[in-house]
């Protein structure tokens, strides 16, 4: 059982810098304004139960995707570790506030055009609550990267292997489902201010996760040759 809890806190230590709720709670906030309150609690039961789906499929499927492409290990940890230091700059430094992306604008403006007509109701749970601003490109190559290189018997019981990834991922999208029920709390709490603030520690430790990707990628490819 300590193994189980020991393989789920590694998953959430690697997991939530890159799932980032809080950053998704400002974009929720910014784009479920007009929406009434079992709307905002649909949407957000939505996005949750989206997260959780990705993630089992990155996990459970991302070995077919690799051989079918012929990616090496080696070769994931590095582009990982590249999207992950890429990701993190762009936390650490941000050119625009957090939360604002194409699908983000796009949803915006689908969310304009649905209040001249209210009969339209506009989905944000999938783009862009989901993926990319949750499950996004980071999260999903360190989900691949780690369903490949974690070995049942060898770093964890083939028990704990099997059960840890579904209930870490669980606990995320719990993580993710009370953060979007408790958005408005949270911004009055921790305010806008708070958010960057967090957010910019969250870079910085994605930026040291995605160069140490880089290394342990490098060193792969040289220990091949030798």
């Amino acid at each position: 059982m300590l193994e189980l809890f020991k393989a789920i806190g590694l998953g959430l230590v690697v997991i939530l810098p890159l799932a980032n709720p809080l950053t998704t709670v400002a974009l929720f906030l910014g784009l479920a304004g007009d929406m009434n309150f079992q709307e905002r609690n649909r949407q957000a039961l939505q996005a949750s139960l989206y997260v959780f789906l990705i993630m089992l499929v990155a996990w459970y499927a991302g070995n077919a995707v690799l051989h079918t492409f012929g990616i090496s290990i080696p070769g994931l940890r590095m582009a990982g570790g590249l999207i992950v230091a890429f990701i993190g700059f762009r936390m650490l430094f941000p050119a625009k506030p957090v939360g604002h992306s194409v699908e983000a604008r796009h949803k915006k403006d689908e969310l304009d055009d649905a209040s001249d007509n209210p009969q339209e109701t506009v989905n944000i749970a999938f783009v862009p609550l989901a993926m990319p601003s949750t499950a996004g490109p980071g999260t999903i190559a360190m989900i691949i990267s780690s369903a490949s290189t974690v070995k049942a018997g060898v770093d964890f019981p083939a028990w704990v292997v099997m059960v840890a990834p579904v209930l870490t991922f669980l606990i995320v999208a719990l993580i993710l489902w009370i953060s979007l029920r408790s958005s408005g709390a949270i911004m009055k709490l921790v305010g806008k201010g708070g958010i960057e603030a967090i957010s910019r520690l969250m870079g910085f430790l994605l930026v040291c996760m995605g160069v140490q990707f880089v290394i342990n990628g490098v060193l792969e490819v040289v220990r091949t040759f030798h």
